[in-house]
């Protein structure tokens, strides 16, 4: 995503990524180096150098860099393992086939998924989002206080 918010303005140092994000360096480098052998980042050597997206964040799906980084796309195997699953086993197909429902929609959602829509303004701000989150969670933390003081 910082590499999507810093698009076209030049490359980005692993260094200012990780701190951005409050990674570990080593960590990155792994994940840079991967998304750059398939093609997705591109490096530049040098003072200025750093990393860039090689194409435009709209270009970029979801599903491609988790396929890459975590292999298929859901928990529960690829597609074919759970077919093939649903073909040999009666006594646990119906399992299977909610297995291959929820890989299905994970998959249609990080299909339709880019970087640019992560990274789009009208999601609201990483602050805005932490503190919403931060207010639900105060909020239920109250509620569960409350029942157990009954």
């Amino acid at each position: 995503m910082t590499l999507g918010h810093r698009y076209g303005t030049g490359t980005v140092k692993i260094r200012e990524v990780a701190i951005e994000n409050d990674l570990p360096e080593k960590f990155l480098e792994l994940i840079l180096l991967e998304l750059k052998n398939s093609r997705i980042v591109e490096s530049v050597r040098g003072a200025k150098g750093g990393y860039q997206l090689r194409r435009p964040p709209a270009q970029i799906r979801l599903s491609e860099i988790i396929r890459l980084i975590d292999g298929p796309l859901a928990p529960f195997g690829d597609a074919d393992q759970l077919r093939n699953l649903i073909a040999q086993n009666d006594d646990h197909r119906a399992l299977y086939e909610v297995f291959l429902k929820v890989r299905d929609s994970a998959a249609r959602i990080l299909e339709s998924t880019t970087i640019a829509d992560l990274i789009a303004p009208s999601r609201g701000s990483r602050k805005g989002a932490k503190r919403k989150n931060q207010e639900k969670d105060e909020t239920a933390l109250a509620i569960v206080g409350k029942e157990a003081r009954k």
